[in-house]
């Protein structure tokens, strides 16, 4: 097969046809939300291909035939109709008032009525949105198709003051719900975001959304799949290990088939080295220092439990921490099941980039943002598993801890929680990318955290000491039979039970046991 162009931030449907750049075919997917309704919304976290498939479809309905020669959608599409196409994006630039966001909507509303060839002005946003869609459909004798691309930007730049990101999402509000008014002049809505805000906050004028977010068939909608790479990208992988490949970018899956981050992907294939390409271009300095302010238990982030009502919550005036992390990516679906009336998901790491970057920003904050003694202390921590010598990790983990400012436990607010130390292990195991399992099942209890080593297993129980009599947590290890999962292996098995002082703000006990 011939190499073609990296489409590495092309977000232009033309551009990427035309200059014969690399393109994964998802109007498949356009031509069933087409035949199935009219009023979409979908969410995906940032870098995932919302703004190309907003560009698609607009250029679908704009009936530019040629771009579509050789796709799914081509043989089946009426090329005879053309529709106008009223795009809104608010991806660009920051909003820093009410006065600046309405500014702004006037604006995408004039660039639409001057390239769809029509005059109209109004008062206010909505209704000048309300007389843009009437006017065209009166000129063309076709309803008017809305795509709003970034839809929450306004707000989400702007959470840290909630008083405004408030103002925002209700002039946002008042725009959308025009939608719905209008419904008789309008063939198809669809609307992207990084965030999925409650419907009665944000949506609560434009009820008849269908909310793909969740939506099996349509997990794939964006990013890249399995069989996208060993057919479309094929030429690019070449002297790749597969395997890897799949462990470090696959897993991102909203209850149907997983897919890869396409910016992750066309990174990889342009400087052929495996690197955190996503997590890179957006460091979550903000989630953390929430995540730090809510005192998240971080061996939890791979397993946390949530509803669908929780999942749902996002709001200006409270986001919960689970929502939080799945809508802006750093977990993902793992599963679900039925509760009676309820559905629970199980939420995880999409994959191994997200789980040693997102720990290594965790565990920096964990230790007062001290960026360099983090950086030799993993490096340290390597050299210690590779060895697999335990009792050189007891002298490597008193290091760690006395490495952090005292002050830092006076003036942060997770520093006082009793899963503070137990979280900043944890998270340095697993920015170096290591299998860990946290609270690990077994028929005789749960192992607090498993370390799977190429040669060994290191089997963790965490105690307090000023809580706990002397040697428990060696002693829980063994007596409960906790090794016994793993002997089918025939791997040797490290017991490692730790006890930290509250007081000393250190290790107390670190006791050890080969199997």
């Amino acid at each position: 097969m011939t190499r073609r162009k990296l489409p590495i931030g092309i977000q232009t449907f033309a551009k990427m046809r035309e200059e014969d750049y690399y393109y994964v075919d998802k109007t498949g997917f356009i031509a069933w939300l087409i035949d199935e309704g009219s009023f979409y919304f979908l969410s995906r976290p940032r870098r995932f291909g919302k703004s190309l498939l907003i560009d698609t479809i607009g250029e679908l309905f704009a009936g530019h035939e040629a771009l579509f020669r050789g796709l799914v959608i081509h043989p089946d599409w009426d090329w005879s109709l053309r529709y106008p196409v009223i795009r809104l994006s608010f991806g660009g630039g920051v909003v820093r008032s009410r006065a600046e966001l309405e500014d702004r909507i006037r604006e995408l509303l004039e660039d639409n009525a001057k390239r769809l060839e029509v005059a109209v002005s109004a008062p206010t946003a909505p209704g000048h949105l309300a007389r843009l869609i009437t006017a065209v459909r009166e000129r063309s004798g076709q309803r008017a198709v809305v795509l709003v691309d970034e839809y929450d930007k306004p707000i989400l730049d702007n959470l840290t003051r909630p008083e405004l990101a408030r103002e925002l999402r209700d002039g946002l509000r008042n725009l959308y719900s025009v939608i719905k008014d209008r419904e008789a002049d309008v063939r198809f809505v669809f609307i992207t975001g990084v965030s999925k805000f409650s419907r009665v906050s944000l949506f609560s004028g434009l009820n008849n959304l269908r909310d793909l977010t969740v939506s099996a068939p349509y997990s794939a909608l964006c990013g890249y799949t399995e069989r996208d790479l060993d057919s479309v990208f094929a030429p690019e992988l070449q002297d790749l290990d597969r395997d890897e490949i799949r462990s470090w970018y696959n897993g991102y899956n909203w209850l149907g088939e997983a897919v890869y981050n396409p910016f992750d992907l066309l990174l990889l294939f342009q400087e052929r080295e495996l690197r955190s390409f996503w997590f890179e271009t957006g460091s979550p300095s903000g989630l953390i220092d929430v995540l730090m302010q809510r005192g998240l238990f971080t061996p939890n982030l791979a397993r946390i439990m949530a509803s669908e009502a929780l999942l749902s919550s996002f709001d200006v005036e409270h986001i919960a921490t689970e929502a939080l992390l799945w809508q802006t990516g750093y977990l993902t679906f793992a599963g679900q099941q039925r509760i009676g009336t309820r559905i629970q998901y199980r939420l995880t790491y999409p994959n191994l980039e997200v789980q040693s970057a997102l720990n290594d920003g965790l565990l920096r904050a964990l230790m007062a943002n001290e960026a360099a003694p983090a950086e030799q202390a993993l490096s340290r921590l390597h050299d210690i598993l590779q060895s697999g010598e335990p009792e050189r990790l007891r002298e490597h983990l008193h290091s760690l801890f006395a490495a952090i400012p005292h002050h830092w436990h006076d003036n942060t607010p997770i520093a006082r929680y009793e899963g503070y130390w137990a979280s900043i292990f944890y998270s340095h195991l697993a920015a170096l990318g290591l299998e860990l399992i946290a609270e690990d099942i077994t028929h005789h209890g749960r192992i607090d955290l498993t370390l799977k080593l190429t040669q060994q297993i290191w089997l963790f129980e965490f105690k307090v000491a000023e809580r706990s009599p002397p040697g428990s947590a060696l002693r829980q290890l063994k007596d409960k039979g906790y090794a016994d999962k793993y002997r089918v292996l025939g791997q040797p098995i490290v017991l490692i039970g730790i006890a930290f002082s509250e007081r000393q703000r250190q290790i107390a006990e670190f006791e050890t046991a080969m199997l």
